[in-house]
């Protein structure tokens, strides 16, 4: 008799582990994802989905079967199919066939937890858009997932995946595909079927070629393929005809990568063999602004680099250059030139730390004069326009207005003047002694997109600048700066800031607001705290400098802000991350930030990596 109450009594324990593996979901959960058709069950410890959430749009709610009047808010009748299901960060090991009565799902999150398969009730969930498996055990992509037509964007990385589906290539509205840190080897030629793709990231995996299929991707505007084992890229990458950003990063190349396509801004091939760069190879970007060169095997700079009249930024730090060509200087648009670890021979160092105007200017005095330069001036009454107080070639022609290294607390209106209805685009006014910026600067307002007032006495910057609505960069470094007006949130169109050693004790409120910003230097200043959630929402920033600050710490949502692909926080002192990690680059940093973020905050912002 007792053998049998002891059988009762286990029984009675199970009955009860079940109604609290149901009870992990509030019920006014619950009751709350009937109304607005979202349930967010992420970070809670399940080892596996509660039929409760499978049956929600199924079972009757338990208001009905109570005798009791409804407001209009308690209407359990008027309940909204389940659209969107946040399941990340639990434990789950399997998803039940079950799933299929949630038919209604748009959106179904299952990053972190632990399943290494899917069951193919999933195929019929047709309604989904965005499905999130990564940081899972997946070794294959179930084919149920290739059935998903109105699927637009599919999360896979970090899993375990050595191969893909032929099927793959059935996801035709798909917009944004991240398979990085998998173990595929190989990428199937279906993959070229997905033309609605704009944002392809195959990074950490272990390609050694990519198929000539992915030109017809002619809507990809960003492709990832760092950290792979690419001894080469298929010529055929220059149909991608949308492709802006490409990126390159620690593989096996030898060559520059030939790729005339057309609307390249952005190419990144750092870390890699490069010994050689070609002139047929660069007379290829036309359109480059970014092309980062970084820890390859390069000697020489040809002298054809000069044809990349778009170039803003050239990095070609840890190479193998000894001499650079003095026609560098006579790129236009070079704003950025990053030259450390090389053996360069004729140049000082401390040079190279005055930054690149300074370097770009002693490069442009080695370039030999021409003959009217080198006449017997004894023998000429003649005024060169360079030698004029007021330099008309320049303004007239080059659209640049030059009033530099003078020493002077004003600037003379006869330059204005000159300057009149000339549609002048650059002011340089670096190295003076102005206190306040010009007020007739506001007399360029319709056509100046870049002004110089870096090397001065400005104590604060003038309302007035905010004026100029066309200006995509401004250099204020080295002046008295510790604010900026909030009027400049009005320049919607400022690419970059340089604020170098100033004052600034924070980072620039103002800057939050300016979500064009590409590139902020603010390297020696006192700056103490920045705000990364606020940073985040600067979508284009890819150059954040931050070095020889008074950060104490970093905070480990800075990683979220995916967008960064140069962040430079030396000098400062904090204790983590640490020099090791820091030592291995932008995306090092990013990632240990990211790994250091707890997993409930991460879960209450419902928040993903980007590609």
């Amino acid at each position: 008799m007792s053998r049998f109450k002891r059988a009762n009594k286990v029984d009675s324990l199970v009955g009860f582990r079940m109604e609290n593996t149901e009870s992990t979901v509030p019920y006014g959960l619950l009751k709350a994802a009937r109304k607005t058709g979202q349930l967010n069950l992420s970070g809670r410890g399940l080892t596996e989905v509660p039929q409760n959430v499978y049956r929600l749009n199924t079972d009757t709610p338990d208001e009905a079967q109570q005798d009791v009047s409804f407001g209009q808010p308690d209407r359990w009748w008027e309940q909204t199919d389940l659209t969107k299901l946040l399941l990340s960060s639990n434990q789950l090991k399997q998803l039940s066939d079950e799933i299929r009565l949630l038919p209604g799902l748009t959106t179904l999150d299952l990053h972190d937890n632990q399943l290494s398969n899917l069951p193919s009730a999933l195929g019929e969930l047709q309604e989904l858009q965005q499905v999130r498996l990564s940081h899972n055990q997946l070794r294959s992509l179930p084919l149920a997932v290739c059935t998903l037509k109105n699927l637009h964007s599919l999360s896979l990385q970090r899993n375990l995946l050595e191969s893909l589906p032929e099927e793959l290539g059935q996801l035709e509205n798909l917009t944004e595909l991240d398979l990085s840190n998998n173990l595929l080897k190989a990428l199937p030629s279906s993959l070229g079927c997905l033309t609605c793709l704009q944002k392809l990231n195959l990074s950490h995996n272990e390609l050694s070629c990519l198929p000539d299929s992915l030109a017809q991707l002619t809507n990809v505007k960003v492709m990832d393929c760092s950290s792979n084992q690419l001894t080469d890229i298929p010529v055929s990458l220059s149909e991608m005809l949308a492709l802006e950003q490409l990126y390159l990063r620690h593989n096996r190349l030898r060559l520059l990568p030939s790729l005339p396509a057309p609307m390249l801004k952005d190419l990144y091939v750092g870390n890699n063999q490069i010994e050689l760069l070609e002139a047929e190879q660069l007379a290829s970007l036309t359109a480059i602004s970014v092309l980062e060169l970084r820890d390859n095997k390069i000697k020489n700079l040809p002298e054809q680099i000069t044809s990349l009249s778009t170039l803003t930024r050239l990095d070609l730090t840890n190479n193998d250059i000894a001499i650079l060509p003095a026609s560098l200087s006579l790129l236009p648009n070079l704003k950025v030139l990053l030259l450390e670890g090389n053996p360069l021979r004729g140049i000082r160092r401390d040079l190279l730390k005055k930054g690149t105007s300074e370097l770009l200017k002693y490069l442009k005095g080695r370039i030999k004069e021409g003959p009217a330069d080198t006449a017997d001036e004894g023998h000429t009454a003649m005024t060169l326009p360079s030698q004029a107080s007021v330099n008309v070639h320049n303004i007239q022609n080059l659209k640049l207005l030059v009033y530099s290294e003078k020493q002077s607390s004003s600037v003379p209106d006869e330059l204005f003047d000159a300057a009149a209805n000339q549609s002048v685009t650059t002011v340089n006014f670096s190295k003076n002694q102005l206190t306040s910026i010009p007020s007739r600067l506001v007399e360029l307002q319709s056509s100046v997109s870049d002004i110089s007032l870096g090397f001065n006495r400005l104590m604060c910057c003038s309302p007035d600048i905010c004026r100029l609505l066309h200006l995509k960069h401004i250099d204020l470094r080295n002046n008295q700066l510790s604010d900026l007006p909030p009027e400049m949130k009005n320049l919607t169109k400022l690419c970059s800031i340089i604020l170098s050693y100033n004052r600034f004790k924070s980072f620039p409120e103002v800057l939050y607001q300016i979500v064009s910003l590409e590139t902020v230097l603010l390297t020696s200043n006192q700056v103490n705290e920045v705000d990364p959630c606020r940073l985040m929402k600067l979508v284009h920033l890819s150059t954040l400098d931050l070095s020889n600050n008074d950060l104490l710490k970093i905070p480990p949502e800075l990683g979220l802000c995916t967008s960064l692909r140069c962040l430079s926080l030396e000098g400062n002192p904090f204790r983590t991350p640490r020099a090791a990690i820091m030592a291995k680059g932008t995306d090092a940093v990013l990632e240990y930030l990211r790994s250091r973020i707890p997993t409930q905050g991460l879960n209450s912002a419902d928040t993903t990596p980007q590609l």
